[in-house]
């Protein structure tokens, strides 16, 4: 057998018995709200502070 390859005997007849109520709900927790914050610093300023944490990031 060969790489992805199997045995199609081991394949057919599999009933598998499900319930919905134990399956996971992904949108369980969705949120539409939104993310608002305020700051004195300035886009280049807070740009800045960025590169010096991805720097800090990358010496690590």
């Amino acid at each position: 057998m060969g790489f992805g390859s199997y045995d199609e005997s081991e394949q057919k007849d599999q009933n598998v018995e499900t319930d919905d109520e134990d399956a996971v709900n992904v949108h369980q927790n969705d949120n539409d709200g939104e993310v608002t914050f305020e700051t004195e610093k300035s886009t280049d300023e807070l740009v800045d502070q960025l590169q010096h944490m991805k720097s800090q990031d990358d010496d690590d």
